[in-house]
């Protein structure tokens, strides 16, 4: 393992962007968990309807992602739709660092990535919408929210940015 570390947030943000890209594995890794995002989060935005095309036939799960992609798109926008798959595509990187950092480093060494948490739990209630939100009770407040929730899954992204960014790269060894 390496010692050096990049210090600067850019240098860490782009050597934890790219680490799921160093091999054909990481990639193809990174991409499923992100497609299982997606499909997870925009599934979970209508839950009844995706309850009862599920419950008919499996088969209709490509039904349900693109009648429901098409109805995320209507109701948040290109700008909100855009923000579902930037979540998706760093959950993917950041699950992909935290399963490396898991498997190099011992679980205090994780402690970086494990902060990627709030950024995970912000961004991902409010790109899933009133599902998770209308399972704990508050059905409307996501659409009560300023420019449709938005302006919270943006401060999710950033939250999850800014925790990929101070911990780089995971086969770097953090010397403090």
């Amino acid at each position: 393992m390496s010692v050096e570390r990049s210090t600067g947030a850019d240098g860490g943000l782009v050597a934890a962007l790219s680490f799921p890209l160093t091999t054909n594995r990481r990639a193809l890794g990174a991409a499923v968990v992100a497609v299982v995002t997606y499909v997870g989060l925009v599934l979970s935005s209508f839950p009844a309807y995706s309850a009862q095309m599920l419950g008919a036939d499996l088969g209709y799960l490509d039904d349900a992602v693109l009648a429901l992609t098409a109805n995320t798109y209507a109701s948040i926008g290109p700008f909100g739709l855009g923000l579902v798959v930037a979540y998706a595509v760093l959950t993917g990187v950041a699950l992909t660092n935290v399963a490396t950092q898991l498997r190099l480093q011992d679980v205090s060494g994780v402690r970086d990535l494990l902060g990627v948490v709030p950024g995970l739990l912000a961004s991902g209630c409010a790109s899933c919408g009133a599902g998770v939100l209308g399972l704990l009770g508050f059905a409307g407040a996501l659409a009560a929210m300023p420019f449709g929730g938005n302006l919270l899954r943006l401060a999710g992204i950033v939250l999850l940015l800014f925790f990929l960014a101070r911990s780089g790269d995971p086969r770097n060894c953090r010397v403090s």
